[in-house]
């Protein structure tokens, strides 16, 4: 809102946003795709994604309490961060309180089938925060740091806070659609669909890639060295495969 509420008490909405990417490779052969698996679990491993999201804690304003992380065998990791935020709120006199009520877990999912040479790389990340914190404004952080063909967002706020003259207040900002915090030049790549329930609070968004560049999907392989008839064919199998996860159903 353009100016800030004025609230009795502390802000008690909490605020959930989920972001869901998924990174599709094409690799001819088990063995290559082993290797991608591998390469991509290293790439994305607990402490590199550590980073990733105490770099996303700077951007929204709050402090981090405690850090769990873990990386998995044979692939994945996880990491949890339990945030606190400072507020101040008048009730009579200052007080200045920490609010221990927000947190940031990120899972990632490296995934192969040797039939179909296709390999994903699916990562999740869930930030719950309570009062002034809004994690949308991480989102272009968050695509940036991934390499993102497919991307799914939910956004919900719950609960309520009140203002100071008692009004129950269900939103403390407005929210159209998620898209509105995503750059426009990031969305000009993607073919974007909205699914939202404004009644509850809750917004979705999915993502997926226009342009699919062959050489951006190849592992260990040169595209020069293909004949075009072969091109054609992953690059319609690449397109299939993000088709699918975009739709959450088998179409092919």
């Amino acid at each position: 809102m353009a100016e800030k509420l004025k609230l009795y008490g502390f802000n008690n909405l909490t605020k959930a946003l989920s972001f869901n990417i998924y990174d599709v490779c094409y690799a001819k052969t088990p063995r290559e795709q082993k290797d991608y698996i591998a390469y991509i679990d290293e790439q994305y491993n607990s402490e590199r994604l550590t980073s990733i999201i105490c770099t996303l804690t700077d951007m929204i304003g709050a402090r981090v309490l405690n850090v769990s992380k873990q990386d998995y065998d044979p692939q994945g990791a996880s990491v949890v961060l339990l945030l606190a935020e400072e507020s101040r709120f008048t009730a009579g006199e200052t007080v200045t309180a920490h609010l221990d009520k927000s947190h940031i877990t990120v899972h990632t999912y490296p995934e192969y089938h040797p039939e179909t040479s296709i390999a994903t790389f699916r990562v999740d990340i869930d930030i719950a925060t309570c009062g002034e914190i809004t994690p949308l404004r991480t989102l272009d952080y968050l695509i940036g740091s991934f390499d993102s063909d497919i991307i799914t967002m939910d956004y919900r706020v719950r609960g309520f806070t009140r203002d100071i003259d008692g009004k129950k207040l269900y939103m403390d900002q407005p929210v159209v659609s998620i898209q509105d915090y995503i750059d426009p030049a990031i969305l000009l790549r993607y073919d974007a669909v909205d699914m939202n329930v404004y009644q509850a609070s809750m917004f979705h968004t999915r993502m997926m890639i226009k342009e699919v560049e062959l050489a951006n999907y190849l592992f260990k392989t040169d595209v020069y060295e293909l004949p075009p008839k072969t091109r054609l064919q992953i690059s319609n199998s690449l397109r299939q495969e993000m088709i699918e996860i975009f739709s959450g159903s088998n179409i092919y």
